[in-house]
């Protein structure tokens, strides 16, 4: 791949960018999550066509914690539906700390399912059956949303279970109120188990995609919740997500999020991207320092903010193919020609972050291997923003970097002045203003002189 690989590149940069910054302090509370590596930075994100790039220590695996609960909160909706599940927890922000010992006044129930108590409730939801115990249920929900079989860190729960005195006090206090609706001993031991379960930021990405993606795997294709239930998760996660200092995320950076003591942090751009990091070191609040700033960074670059439209999925790239031509020459050289391959990709309505990406990977499945030059239409574009024209610039310039032919049909200038596309792709790109014309002048251009 060359031209999609200008979203890894946005990545990279990024992870340069914020892989130097100090500050904050592992989760030393948990003995085990105190040897983690506080050097460790990994970014990673999916796309809703199951595209994954990715930066540093992505692959690194850690423990989910906090970072489990949304999707937990999904298996319950799934089982009970919003209004059984409401009974036991709410919805509204807590403003205060993730372990918090706070419920309502007059129903006794967590202010969310986000918060420790909330979570401690919401996974005592999850039926304990016989053939299906509560917490084989919960290991398989994970692992659908992550699109593979994810395990447990023995050390990890060992640790949580020997230091989690507090979260055993909240589960006896919501017991003697009522709204705890099984064992105190039986619902902790099964939320450290649910805590200590170990994935990677790859894998964190595709579960935060498969909630931007309605409840569907991007990657697997696989429907693990309803859209719906999409949609409600997605909501808790934008207003108390991030604990008492939710607000002020989602004002800023504009994506439902949820954060997780061991480094982890995940954010969801409806209909876009899947989005998450890895590093330890924690802001006061629980939130990873470098990844707090990455996504906050990533969010204004790609113009991810919640309140922005989105393009609808899928509309964007209207043709992929590639065409056998047999280039003009004269009759000497023609003789003895041989039909070059040209890759054709023609996009449609406005472009922003999202459907940028969809036609640079697009133009990636023309080739190399497929074909030695690429036309990109534009004709039916109506407009991009600045997001999008700069990724599609790396992206070009990535597939002349590539060694392949590209020019485009943009009789309406959408790329951009020529100087402009000259000194971001570091090229003189052809333009034409017809499909035809481009793709016989790049057949001659590969075939080389007669």
């Amino acid at each position: 791949m060359a031209a999609s690989e200008a979203v890894t590149d946005a990545l990279r940069e990024l992870h340069a960018r914020y892989a130097g910054v100090r500050g904050g302090r592992r989760a030393d509370y948990i003995p085990q999550l105190a040897r983690s590596d506080p050097d460790a930075f990994g970014i990673a994100l999916v796309s809703m066509d199951g595209h994954c790039y990715s930066a540093g220590a992505a692959d690194a695996a850690f423990t989910l914690q906090s970072v489990s609960k949304p999707f937990v909160y999904a298996l319950a909706l799934s089982t009970l539906g919003l209004d059984e599940v409401s009974r036991w927890v709410g919805a509204e922000p807590s403003g205060e700390a993730f372990n918090a010992i706070s419920l309502e006044p007059r129903t006794g129930r967590p202010a969310n399912a986000m918060v420790n108590a909330g979570a401690i409730v919401t996974t005592a939801l999850v039926p304990d059956r016989a053939a299906v115990p509560a917490f084989t249920a919960v290991l398989s929900c994970l692992s659908r949303f992550a699109g593979r079989r994810l395990d447990v860190d023995e050390d990890v729960y060992r640790s949580e279970a020997s230091t989690g005195d507090r979260n055993r006090a909240l589960a006896y206090l919501l017991r003697s109120t009522g709204t705890l609706p099984v064992d105190p001993v039986a619902a902790v031991d099964t939320y450290f188990r649910q805590c200590a379960v170990r994935a990677t930021a790859v894998d964190l990405a595709v579960m935060a995609a498969t909630l931007a993606h309605g409840g569907a795997n991007p990657v697997t294709g696989e429907t693990v919740v309803s859209t719906e239930v999409a949609a409600q998760v997605l909501s808790v996660m934008a207003t108390c997500g991030m604990y008492d200092a939710s607000g002020e995320w989602l004002l800023r950076v504009g994506l439902p999020a949820k954060s997780g003591v061991s480094g982890g942090l995940i954010a969801a751009g409806p209909a876009r991207f899947g989005l998450s990091t890895y590093s330890t070191p924690l802001d006061a609040a629980g939130t990873s320092v470098r990844g707090s700033a990455a996504i906050g960074a990533l969010s204004e670059r790609l113009g991810l903010h919640l309140m922005r439209n989105p393009a609808l999925p899928g509309s964007t790239v209207t043709l992929v193919t590639t065409a056998d031509v047999l280039p003009s020459a004269p009759s000497g050289r023609r003789e003895r020609a041989l039909r070059e391959r040209v890759g054709v990709v023609a996009a449609q309505g406005a472009l922003d972050c999202t459907a940028a990406e969809r036609v640079l990977y697009a133009l990636d499945e023309t080739g190399p291997e497929r074909a030695g030059a690429v036309v990109l239409d534009l004709r039916e574009v109506t407009g991009a923003d600045s997001v999008a024209l700069a990724l599609l610039h790396a992206g070009l310039a990535r597939l002349a970097q590539d060694g392949r032919r590209a020019a485009v049909v943009d009789p309406g200038d959408r790329l951009g002045p020529p100087d402009l596309v000259r000194e971001r792709t570091g090229q003189d790109l052809p333009r034409f203003g017809s499909r035809e014309e481009a793709v016989e002048r790049c057949a001659q251009a590969v075939a080389g002189p007669g």
